[in-house]
């Protein structure tokens, strides 16, 4: 699983002209699963340190306009958009291959769950784009800040 974190002053997907979702100041997160990444994912240690760390990393500013408080402690809100493409391999060629991401009805699950364990979490501040739609997706960075959670690494 790689997790990309933007902080953003706002974010928004919009498919077909129409907005799916849309948050003010948080994190947009670009959400990849790989093809190791099997259906028991979200049972382990690295599904919950992940979440943990992405909820908890002190990428927001305290009063004094510090890095100290974290997504939790600043209250801001988390934009989950889909992203196979996080896992492109682009050793070969010109044109990226997408074999080391996980097949659809796996990611899908595994998107899901993830929306659907950062609700719980965050209840009312969590909002996603539409899976496996081509969407666009605006976002007004703020710092910027920008971090790469990959699970390899927990």
């Amino acid at each position: 699983m790689r997790l990309h974190l933007q902080r953003v002053r706002g974010a928004r997907v919009d498919v077909d002209g129409r907005t799916v979702g849309e948050i003010g100041p948080g994190l947009l997160v670009l959400a990849g699963f790989g093809r190791d990444d099997a259906p028991e994912l979200p049972t382990t240690r690295t599904w919950e340190t992940m979440l943990g760390k992405m909820l908890d990393l002190r990428v927001f500013p305290d009063a004094d306009d510090r890095l100290n408080l974290s997504l939790r402690d600043f209250g801001g809100e988390v934009l989950v958009v889909s992203q196979f493409t996080l896992y492109a391999d682009c050793r070969k060629g010109r044109r990226p291959s997408f074999h080391l991401a996980a097949d659809g009805k796996n990611a899908i699950e595994l998107y899901e769950r993830l929306v659907s364990d950062l609700e719980a979490m965050l209840p009312g501040r969590v909002r996603q784009g539409e899976f496996g739609a081509m969407m666009d997706v605006s976002l007004t960075n703020w710092g910027p800040v920008t971090v790469l959670l990959d699970s390899v690494d927990f």
